[in-house]
């Protein structure tokens, strides 16, 4: 004998049960978008696991609403100490703008237990490939000759291509070793360069372990015909590369900067690159939009990017995928393993500003 279908108010019961049941995950992605980080399906996937109260444009009042009950944030939101003290079962904050901002109390987190996590490493390969473009177009002049060809002053053959040198066997050195330095590593190993690498958070060891230099910043700066500059800012690489250093840049070099604005002195970059002393490309800069009558914008042996390295269709996709993983471990009780942890030791340092 069939049973009857339940009335309504039990439906609505048990679905609320379900709910309940469910771990409360808090949907505040801004300044992403939602469907811009998560595709259709990898959204469905989070709202079958978990009770998803989606607070995207909702005011604050609503986040302290739900807080209590929160297993997960997703987003950046304002988290003093005296918010994160309401918040006893949050477990996890995922960050998926993809800076450490000081506006958490990380370490209030910390003594709570709760995840810390950045989309930092979603935006590395994208930021890597796009560095070793920037790289290429350097040493053989691909943007500057095409610039030539559409105003009638192309050279052809040998002509134009004096200043034109070969990435396989270079000097090449790498200013910092995190998620970006590693990713590029990848993408350089089938060049053959001698590849050095400064990080004053590594030991020589790790480094030595992925087959790269371990070097000061000055042998690093003196010896590399092509640089990357990848460090992230703090109080101690901010303007890392001053005057000074950049003299010691070799002539002729090719400088690509693709992680943090800070971490170079722009009027001694673009001053020495107007002097020929090195080439340069350039994808991050200290105001964003660059104003139109920057003198960038008409600095021969430069070539400019709009801060586009990294935030490209598949690498917003990816930060999705990577919440999702990382959720479903927490929500096991095991470690994370996709996402950037912020490290008690570390994420104080940073001084980040928000991309546009």
């Amino acid at each position: 004998m069939n049973a009857l279908p339940p009335i309504q108010g039990q439906q609505d019961s048990a679905a609320a049960t379900g709910e309940r049941a469910r771990p409360m995950v808090i949907l505040c992605p801004a300044p992403q978008k939602t469907e811009r980080i998560f595709t259709p399906e990898a959204l469905r996937r989070l709202r079958a696991d978990f009770h998803v109260v989606d607070l995207d444009g909702e005011p604050d009042s609503a986040l302290d609403a739900c807080l209590p009950d929160a297993f997960a944030v997703i987003g950046q939101p304002d988290l003093p100490r005296e918010r994160l003290r309401r918040a006893g079962k949050l477990r996890a904050l995922f960050n998926v703008e993809g800076n450490f901002f000081p506006n958490v109390d990380y370490e209030t987190c910390h003594e709570q237990g709760v995840h810390v996590l950045g989309a930092g490493p979603a935006y590395a390969q994208a930021v890597a490939e796009h560095a070793l473009g920037l790289a290429l177009d350097l040493a053989r002049g691909i943007s500057r000759e095409d610039r030539a060809f559409r105003a009638g002053r192309e050279t052809y053959v040998s002509a134009g291509t004096e200043d034109s040198i070969l990435l396989r066997h270079a000097s090449v050195g790498l200013i910092g070793f995190g998620n970006l330095g590693r990713a590029l590593h990848r993408l350089l190993v089938p060049f053959a360069p001698t590849l050095r690498v400064y990080d004053p958070w590594l030991p020589d060891s790790v480094l030595r372990e992925h087959d790269v230099l371990p070097a000061s910043l000055a042998e690093t700066l003196a010896a590399s015909q092509f640089l990357f500059v990848l460090a992230t800012v703090t109080g101690e690489s901010e303007r890392l590369l001053g005057p000074a250093e950049l003299d010691t840049v070799p002539p002729g070099a090719r400088l690509i900067l693709v992680s943090r604005a800070a971490v170079v002195d722009y009027d001694a970059l673009l001053d020495r690159v107007r002097g020929g002393r090195f080439l340069a490309g350039v994808d991050v800069w200290p105001e964003e939009p660059v104003p139109a009558d920057h003198p960038a914008r008409s600095l021969e042996g430069l070539v400019l990017s709009a801060h586009r390295a990294g935030g490209i269709p598949q690498a917003f996709t990816e930060i999705g995928r990577m919440v999702l993983d990382d959720l479903a471990l927490i929500a096991r009780g095991l470690p994370p393993v996709r996402m950037q942890v912020a490290a008690r030791e570390l994420v104080g340092r940073y001084r980040n500003r928000p991309v546009s």
